[in-house]
């Protein structure tokens, strides 16, 4: 088991997330990954958006936690340079059948709960802040 951190990203009412095709399907994850040692969440969560989506943020807070092999850590966070889409992580470049592929996309916030977005507690969070505003 290993603890992940990752960044939930919301710009002009679309969130970043990477679409990953696994050769049976798409399905839709936010920019994320496991937490080195010596690494706290919050850097990880930093660490691994660049690396996936191209772009530095600011982490504002922690949204949730959910527990899946570990504990998930999710972060509400900010762009504050970069140029979405160009990530140079790992994930990109040894793209395999079994490791599938990924795509850094915007999707409209109002489209993610018609979508395999996972993990689903994370869409039911934002889901529910999207009725209240």
């Amino acid at each position: 088991m290993r603890n992940r951190a990752a960044a939930v990203i919301i710009c002009e009412d679309k969130v970043a997330l990477l679409r990953r095709n696994k050769g049976h399907g798409n399905y839709y994850v936010f920019a994320g990954g496991g937490i080195e040692h010596g690494e706290t969440a919050e850097q990880a969560a930093i660490r691994e958006t660049f690396e996936e989506l191209g772009v530095h943020v600011k982490v504002i807070e922690l949204l949730t936690t959910v527990p899946f092999n570990g504990t998930q850590y999710y972060f509400t966070a900010q762009i504050i340079s970069g140029e979405f889409g160009t990530g140079k992580g790992e994930e990109f470049t040894k793209s395999t059948i079994e490791g599938g592929t990924y795509e850094a996309v915007w999707i409209p916030l109002t489209k993610i709960n018609e979508l395999d977005v996972r993990p689903i507690e994370v869409v039911r969070i934002l889901m529910d802040n999207d009725s209240t505003d």
